[in-house]
């Protein structure tokens, strides 16, 4: 993989560190990823070197590592993201809520643990923190409410399948395979000092760090920026062989937002996801990752799939770091050096080409088109409309990926689309086709 260029590398410093000064943070490091490497990284302030080799707490960016044994344990056949969790962690006022919604923030728990500030003190067990009916706070599924403890419960429930500690199944079964091998639940060899950082003068205290116990699945581990890095390049695709890239794709489907909107922010499963920038007519690029904090330090990991390219910060401060710094390098990359995509070259269409094409919902213009992949899509003719993208499937249907129509069946016949119920004809209200309610036999251009 080639270096940046001299002065991409020079734009990216200029704003790492103006974002450690402006920030006052004692220790950053930031970096760059492009096509699964580490390209470029630098440390600024009171930082030992080898600069990304030092540990620095992830705080909720551990959320990941979390899903990804959830998963796991998913395509393993060992539980469904729709199982109650009492099938598998039984005795919790959470119970009845799914495994999915738990992934997702959708659970309705509580945003943290009960009892003292789990980040500030030292852990307990499941059973030591004592819940009850208080920590459900919201009905299940009825708006994204951010749940470290959730996440706390995914790890138990992770022990307890595995039948082993959630660290171990992490390590043995994430970090390992990825070479992530300087990730820990505790600072181990090379790690930075947390800090707080008074607000009006420019003076530090030191932070507590403990072990959490039973919420460590939450935020509890520590990374260098290398291992940091490989945990993007999993993102934008190298998963290493711990996940398919089908449930990576699975993880950033954002829930409960409309993803053709210009801005928004949402959450897959254990991860983030963001479209970022401000012009409506020209939406920006869709972002995948997390944000990080614990007491003494902040963090933040975004990938930008379509360019192929990751960002990262990893710095030493209760408060006080921009959270848009992997954000802004992202946008500094794509700006002095785009990503040169491949050259487009013929391919044959997966159906015959009669099929592709105008096609109509009663009276709205449709067109399925093939796009790269072997997939089809079917889109607004002039309009914005309903659309989405299919995958073939064994039987000769179609399944929806995205969009309006995400997992409907599509059927193909020369003489109608069949989806969802809905029948796409060659012409408006064809009286040939099988159109649901029937087609006026008196037909176009008749008022009675």
């Amino acid at each position: 993989m080639p270096p940046l260029l001299p002065a991409t590398a020079r734009t990216l410093l200029a704003r790492t560190a103006r974002a450690q000064r402006d920030g006052r943070v004692p220790a950053l490091v930031a970096g760059v990823v492009r096509d699964r490497e580490l390209v470029w990284s630098a440390g600024r302030g009171e930082i030992a070197e080898p600069h990304h080799d030092v540990q620095y707490r992830l705080g909720s960016i551990s959320k990941i590592v979390t899903a990804v044994t959830v998963l796991r344990l998913r395509d393993e056949g060992l539980l469904d993201l729709d199982d109650a969790l009492d099938k598998h962690l039984p005795g919790t006022p959470l119970g009845e809520r799914t495994i999915g919604q738990l992934l997702s923030h959708l659970a309705g728990a509580g945003s943290e643990s009960p009892g003292q500030w789990w980040e500030r003190t030292p852990g307990t067990t499941l059973e030591g923190l004592g819940l009850s009916p208080a920590d459900v706070v919201l009905p299940a599924a009825r708006r994204f409410h951010y749940s470290n403890l959730g996440f706390g419960l995914l790890g138990a429930l992770v022990a307890r399948v595995r039948g082993r500690a959630w660290d171990e199944v992490a390590r043995d079964e994430v970090l390992a395979p990825l070479g992530m091998t300087r990730t820990t639940t505790r600072p181990c060899g090379s790690a930075a000092q947390g800090y707080a950082v008074h607000p009006w003068a420019d003076v530090v205290q030191i932070e507590p760090e403990h072990d959490a116990g039973v919420m460590a699945p939450a935020g509890q581990l520590w990374a260098t920026a290398a291992d940091l890095a490989r945990l993007g390049a999993f993102l934008l695709g190298d998963t290493g062989g711990v996940l398919s890239p089908a449930t990576v794709e699975e993880m950033i489907i954002p829930a409960g937002i409309d993803p053709s909107a210009p801005t928004w922010l949402s959450y897959g499963l254990g991860v983030q996801v963001q479209r970022v920038g401000n012009d409506p007519a020209r939406p920006g690029p869709v972002l995948v990752g997390h944000g990080g904090s614990m007491p003494g330090f902040l963090a933040g990991l975004w990938v930008d799939r379509e360019e192929g390219t990751g960002a990262f910060a990893l710095g030493n401060t209760t408060s006080g770091l921009d959270g848009g710094l992997p954000a802004g390098l992202l946008a500094d990359l794509r700006a002095a050096e785009p990503r040169v995509v491949d050259a487009w070259t013929p391919s044959g269409p997966p159906v015959p080409l009669e099929l592709l094409g105008p096609w109509y919902w009663g009276p709205s213009p449709h067109v399925l088109r093939a796009v790269p992949g072997g997939l089809l899509h079917l889109s607004g003719l002039g309009t914005q409309g309903r659309g989405s993208r299919f995958r073939p499937r064994p039987d000769g249907t179609w399944v929806g990926l995205d969009g309006y129509f995400a997992g409907e069946t599509l059927r193909l016949d020369p003489l109608a689309l069949n989806l969802a119920t809905f029948v796409f004809t060659r012409t408006p209200y064809d009286p040939e086709a099988p159109v649901p309610g029937g087609v006026d036999g008196a037909g176009w251009g008749n008022v009675r």
